[in-house]
C-alpha cells in the first residue's frame, strides 16, 4: 500500500521543548478564584445532585458575564470527585487539538488514560471513531469517578467534534460526568436526552445573583446601600454578574449611590458605555494605555506585559488591577498567568482599535517577539499574522507547519496558510505544507502542484531530500514506481537515513519494497522501524512494518510476513490506526499467511472493507489480490471478482512495480489468465545497447510514438526492440518487462 497518509508523532503534550509552558498549562486547570469569591451554595448543590445521579451531561448555557466559569472553578475546587478542567480556545476546532487536549485534561486526574488514549488522538488524527470508545473503555475500567470540565465550549465549531462529543456523552460511563459550559446551546439532541433524564441544565435564569450573593460580590461598596436599593440593583442587572461586578466599581466612588442605583442600566450596552465613560476615564493615564496596548494579548503575564508594552513592572502592575477588578481572571494559583475576562478585552480591543489603530501591528510584532523567544512558535505565528507580518509568519511555518502536520492538526494548518494567501506559493515550506494538505485529502493532483512549486521556488540552501517523502508517497499513490524509486535512490545517496527522520526511511523503504528490490528495502525498513520507535513517529511506525511485511512476502518468507504483518496490526490498533485504509495490506498478508481458514476470512474481510476508502490503484490492487487469492484457495468464488478488479485497477497504473507480477502469479495459478512464465531472477539477460535505451522508457508514460520521436529512430524500430525485450526477459507486456528488468538490475 502506498504511504497514503503523513507519518505522525505522539499527541503534543502541551509542551515546548522539555518543560511545560504556563501559558498551556492554564488551559488544564480552572482559573483561581477571585478574590471576592461568593458562595453559591444553591447552585453547587444541583450540580452536585446531577454528578451523584450519575447524570452524562451537566449543560450550563448562559450569555456572556453570566459567571459560569467562577462558578463552576469553585464548585471544581470542593468536589468530591476528580474534576478535569479544559479551557476552550480559538483554534481548538481541529479535531486533533480538540481530542489532545481533552485526553491531556484528563491526564491529569487519571495519567493511565493519557498514555493509553493520547497514542490513539494522533495516529487518528482525532478520529472520534477512534477516540471516543478508546476514552469509554478507559474510564470505565476504573470505580474511580471523574468530572470533566469543558469551558467556552461555544467556540467550537467542527461538525466531527460535535459528533464525538455527543457519542462521548451517549456512551457515558457512570464513572463519568461531563460539564459543558458555553454561551450558545452546542448542536446536540438536547431534546432526546432530556426525555431520556440524560441532562441537567443550568441556565441564565439560575446564574442570576439573588439580593444576597449580590450583596457579597459587591462588598464594601454594597455596604452604601440600603436592602431595598441592593434588591432595585439586582433588579437593573437582572442579577448579571458582569454588571454587578461593573456596579461595584462604579459605587467605589459614586457620590450619590442611591442616584447611581436609579440611573443604572444592566444590560450590554451598560458595558460599552460603561468603559468609555467610567472605567477607563476613571484610571490614571498610565493603566489606561496599558489595558489598551495589551488587549492584543489572549493571556496575560509580567515578563509578556512588559515586553508589549515596554514596561518595567508588569507582573506587580498586573497583580494589583487583577486585586481591584474580578473583570481580570486569574488563571493559576501562582499569579503568573492572567486574561481579561471575554466581555472587558472585547471591548479594550474596540477602545484600541478606535484610538490607537496605528499601533495594534507594533504590539502584536512585540508580542510574537516574545513568544519566539520563549519557545512558543505556535503563539507567535498567530501574532505575527495578526500584525500583517506576513513574511515574519511564513518564516515561523518551518517550524510550526511539519509540527502541526506531526500532531494530524491538518485543520490548523490550513488556517495559517490560507493566512498567507498568495505569498505561501513564493516559500518552499509553506507551498510543501499545502502539498501535505492537499495529498492528506486526496486531492493528488493539486499536491504534485503545491510540491512542483516548494522545489521550484526553493532556495539554494534547501534540502531537496526535505520533499522526498510527498515525492515518493505521490508517485506510489499514483502507481509510478519508478519515479518513486527514482526519489529513493537520490534520498539514500544523498546521506545516512540513520540520521534523517524516520518518515524518510519509511517512504525509501516502500518505494524499494514495490520495486522488488529485497535487501535495499529491508535495510532500509530496519532503519524506519527502529528510528520511527525512538521518535514515537506512530504511522511511519506502522507503516514501516506493513512495506517489510510485503517486502518479506515477495521474497517468499511466510513465517517472517507473517509475524511482521501480526505486529504491524498489533500497533496500528494500539496507535488508533486500525480503521486507516493504509492497514489493508497487513490484514490482508495476515490472512493470507494464516493457519485458520475462519481467521483468514475475518481478515480478508476487514482488509477490504479498508481498502475501498483508498483513492490509490496501486495499495488497493494489491489488497484485492492477496485477498481473491485467499478466497480461491477456499475455493470461494467470489475471489475471482477481486481479482478482476485488481487487473483493472492495475491496467490503470503506469509502472505498479511487484504488483503486476504478483498478481500475474495468481491469475495462472488459479487459471484466470493465460499461465505466465516466471524466469529465474538469476537468468543472465543480454540487451543491446538499443534495446537498453528503449528499455530505460519503458516505466514512464510515453507511448510508442513518444519514445520514438525522443530517440530519433521510427515507431517501428521502437516496437521491434520492444518485442526483443519483451522475449529476452520471459513476459508478454510492458508492464511485466519493466519489473524483471527491474529485478535482473537492468533499470
Amino acid at each position: 500500500m502506498a504511504t497514503d497518509d503523513l507519518q505522525l508523532p505522539t499527541p503534543h503534550q502541551l509542551t515546548i521543548g522539555d518543560r511545560e509552558l504556563g501559558l498551556a498549562a492554564t488551559k488544564l486547570r480552572p482559573p483561581a478564584s477571585p478574590t471576592r469569591l461568593v458562595s453559591r451554595t444553591r447552585l453547587a448543590d444541583i450540580l452536585d445532585q446531577a454528578v451523584t445521579a450519575a447524570v452524562p451531561l451537566l449543560l450550563v448555557s448562559a450569555p456572556a458575564g453570566s459567571g459560569k466559569t467562577t462558578m463552576l472553578a469553585a464548585w471544581a475546587a470542593q468536589c468530591d470527585r476528580s474534576v478535569a478542567w479544559l479551557q476552550i480556545e480559538e483554534g481548538d476546532s481541529d479535531p486533533a487539538s480538540f481530542w489532545s487536549s481533552l485526553v491531556a485534561a484528563i491526564g491529569r486526574c487519571r495519567p493511565d488514560i493519557a498514555e493509553q488514549v493520547g497514542p490513539l488522538v494522533a495516529g487518528s488524527q482525532g478520529d472520534d471513531r477512534v477516540v471516543v470508545p478508546a476514552l469509554v473503555n478507559g474510564l470505565a475500567e476504573t470505580a474511580d469517578l471523574l468530572a470533566v470540565v469543558i469551558d467556552d465550549y461555544y467556540l467550537i465549531d467542527n461538525a466531527n467534534v460535535q459528533r464525538g462529543m455527543e457519542r462521548l456523552i451517549d456512551l457515558c460511563p457512570p464513572q463519568l460526568t461531563i460539564v459543558v459550559s458555553t454561551r450558545l446551546d452546542p448542536p446536540f439532541r438536547l431534546g432526546r436526552m432530556r426525555v431520556r433524564d440524560r441532562i441537567t441544565e443550568v441556565r441564565a435564569d439560575r446564574l442570576r445573583f439573588d439580593t444576597g450573593e449580590a450583596t457579597a460580590l459587591l462588598g464594601v461598596a454594597g455596604e452604601t446601600l440600603s436592602p431595598e436599593r441592593l434588591d432595585d440593583l439586582c433588579s437593573r442587572t437582572e442579577g448579571w454578574a458582569a454588571g454587578l461586578v461593573l456596579a461595584g466599581l462604579s459605587l467605589e466612588r459614586a457620590t450619590n449611590p442611591d442616584g447611581f442605583v436609579d440611573a443604572f442600566r444592566g444590560d450590554d450596552q451598560l458595558v460599552v458605555s460603561y468603559l468609555s465613560d467610567e472605567l477607563l476615564d476613571a484610571m490614571s493615564a498610565g493603566d489606561r494605555q496599558r489595558l489598551l496596548e495589551t488587549a492584543v494579548l489572549d493571556h496575560l503575564t509580567g515578563p509578556l506585559i512588559d515586553a508589549v508594552a515596554g514596561s518595567t513592572d508588569g507582573t506587580s502592575w498586573l497583580a494589583n488591577i487583577a486585586n481591584r477588578n474580578q473583570l481580570i481572571v486569574r488563571l493559576d494559583n501562582t499569579g503568573e498567568w492572567f486574561r481579561y475576562h471575554h466581555l472587558l478585552r472585547d471591548l479594550l480591543l474596540l477602545e484600541a482599535r478606535r484610538t490607537i489603530p496605528a499601533r495594534l501591528p507594533e504590539l502584536h510584532g512585540r508580542a510574537a517577539d516574545w513568544f519566539s523567544k520563549n519557545g512558543d512558535q505556535h503563539q507567535a505565528v498567530v501574532h505575527r499574522y495578526a500584525a500583517g507580518d506576513i513574511p515574519g509568519a511564513i518564516q515561523l511555518m518551518y517550524v510550526v507547519g511539519p509540527d502541526l502536520l506531526g500532531r494530524g492538526q491538518i485543520r490548523k494548518l490550513r488556517g495559517y496558510l490560507e493566512q498567507a494567501g498568495d505569498a505561501a506559493a513564493t516559500d518552499a515550506a509553506c507551498a510543501l505544507g499545502w502539498g501535505w494538505c492537499e495529498y492528506l485529502s486526496s486531492q493528488y493532483d493539486s499536491a504534485k502542484r503545491w510540491l512542483d512549486i516548494a522545489l521550484d521556488v526553493a532556495p539554494a540552501t534547501f534540502d531537496p531530500v526535505i520533499a522526498a517523502p510527498l515525492r515518493i508517497n505521490l508517485a506510489l499513490g499514483s502507481g509510478d514506481i519508478a519515479t518513486a524509486l527514482e526519489s529513493a535512490r537520490e534520498a539514500t545517496s544523498a546521506g545516512s537515513l540513520w540520521q534523517r527522520p524516520a518518515e524518510l526511511a519509511t517512504a525509501v523503504g516502500a518505494a524499494y519494497a514495490w520495486a522488488g528490490m529485497h535487501d535495499e528495502a529491508a535495510e532500509a525498513l530496519t532503519i524506519a522501524v527502529t528510528r520511527s520507535k525512538a521518535e514515537q513517529r506512530l504511522t511511519a511506525h506502522v507503516l514501516a512494518l506493513i512495506h517489510a511485511a510485503i517486502n518479506e512476502v515477495e521474497n517468499g518468507d511466510q513465517a517472517a510476513a507473517h509475524t511482521t504483518a501480526v505486529e504491524a496490526v498489533t500497533t496500528a490498533e494500539a496507535f488508533g490506526l486500525a480503521n486507516y485504509h493504509g492497514v489493508a495490506p497487513a490484514f490482508a498478508i495476515r490472512g493470507r499467511t494464516a493457519e485458520d481458514a475462519d481467521v483468514a476470512r475475518v481478515d480478508v474481510t476487514h482488509a477490504l472493507e479498508l481498502a475501498r476508502r483508498s483513492t490509490t490503484d496501486l495499495g488497493l490492487a494489491y489488497v484485492l489480490t492477496t485477498c481473491g487469492d485467499v478466497l480461491l484457495e477456499q475455493g470461494d468464488d467470489n475471489g475471482s471478482a477481486l481479482v478482476v478488479e485488481a487487473r483493472m485497477r492495475l491496467d490503470r497504473c503506469v509502472d505498479p512495480g511487484i504488483a503486476a507480477r504478483y498478481l500475474a502469479r495468481v491469475e495462472s495459478r488459479h487459471h484466470r489468465a493465460s499461465p505466465v512464465t516466471d524466469t529465474a531472477r538469476s537468468t543472465r539477460v543480454q540487451l543491446t545497447d538499443r534495446e537498453l535505451a528503449v528499455l530505460r522508457y519503458l516505466p514512464t508514460r510515453l507511448t510508442q510514438r513518444d519514445i520514438a520521436a525522443a530517440l530519433y529512430v521510427s515507431m517501428n524500430t521502437v516496437k521491434t526492440h520492444s518485442n526483443s525485450i519483451f522475449r529476452k526477459l520471459g513476459v508478454s507486456d510492458r508492464k511485466s518487462a519493466v519489473q524483471a528488468a527491474r529485478d535482473r538490475h537492468l533499470l
